[in-house]
């Protein structure tokens, strides 16, 4: 079921003069998943999905840039942005997957160009293992795309080792600090969104703060983000496993990768080979100077990449 948007729901607009879209809901995955859907009904389908511990703002200078032509749709994950925290659920990998396989199936998306950041990859990659047929285009913006690769393991565990992020996250849910510590995000995200990593600090204002800091305005807020960090860190997530014929049909889509080599959470060495291993002969732009939240770092190079491959694929 869809239902417009009522200013009752949403508690935190201090952002909303830089996050200027019509605000949508529906209760197709069991909760109230916000989502942003702009553009043409008629046009291209783009799926932009966020990591964490953001939502779909950071996709804010994507959304004009592609909806001229296409239709944009940006859902915000359980536990994100404006989308419900339920209390009684899980919040693993395999749960966002079926959240986004409802999404889909309710508002019956077709052709969908698929544009992922950080776990949004996993997420994406598991609705394409799913759903192959609706799936026309594939980008990752620092967002791993594991598809049944054998590497997979042996990626995540080197990449522990160089990850401040990923180090932080496996040391604190030893010592019990983890949940106190993300359920805290409404004071520390900017700690957070540091130690993550992204490279233009001139983003830094209380608007900027506010869109991702009120959207965990006390530990009940923060179960989503909690959730991501403590799967990792306890092997609860379960990737997606693709079988032979639904790999042989994704590797003939059109794929890009754009991936900011300064990401200090998913490293290029570790991650952008998953992609390579799937798409041999995809494009793969490697932006310097350019964090983790590359959408924030570069969003002007990124749009003029993401328009350009759409309107050549």
């Amino acid at each position: 079921m869809l239902y417009p948007y009522n200013l009752n729901r949403d508690p935190h607009s201090d952002c909303d003069s830089t996050y200027p879209f019509t605000p949508h809901f529906t209760d197709a995955p069991g909760f109230a998943m916000h989502f942003v859907d702009e553009g043409s009904r008629g046009g291209e389908t783009v799926l932009c999905l966020h990591g964490e511990p953001t939502w779909g703002y950071l996709f804010r200078h994507l959304v004009p840039v592609l909806s001229s032509d296409c239709r944009v749709i940006v859902p915000d994950h359980m536990g994100f942005g404006k989308s419900a925290t339920p209390q009684d659920r899980s919040y693993w990998l395999q749960d966002h997957i079926d959240n986004l396989e409802r999404f889909v199936l309710a508002l019956d998306l077709r052709d969908i160009t698929l544009i992922m950041h950080d776990f949004g990859g996993p997420v994406g990659m598991g609705l394409a293992a799913r759903h192959p047929d609706r799936i026309r285009r594939l980008i990752s913006t620092n967002g791993p795309t594991p598809f049944g690769q054998s590497s997979l393991g042996d990626r995540l565990t080197a990449n522990v080792g160089v990850s401040p992020w990923f180090q932080w996250v496996v040391q604190a849910e030893k010592d019990g600090s983890l949940e106190a510590v993300l359920g805290q995000l409404g004071f520390n995200i900017l700690s957070t969104l540091k130690l993550n990593g992204f490279e233009n600090h001139a983003l830094i204002t209380d608007t900027w703060l506010a869109a991702y800091g009120s959207r965990f305005a006390d530990p009940s807020d923060c179960l989503g983000a909690i959730g991501w960090a403590k799967g990792y860190a306890t092997g609860a997530h379960q990737f997606e496993v693709p079988n032979a014929e639904v790999v042989r049909m994704i590797r003939t889509k059109p794929a890009m990768a754009i991936w900011g080599e300064s990401d200090r959470t998913l490293h290029a060495e570790h991650f952008l080979p998953l992609f390579t291993e799937l798409f041999p002969d995809a494009p793969v732009h490697r932006l310097t100077g350019v964090g983790h939240y590359c959408l924030e770092d570069a969003p002007d190079e990124i749009g003029r990449l993401v328009a350009d491959f759409i309107h050549r694929n």
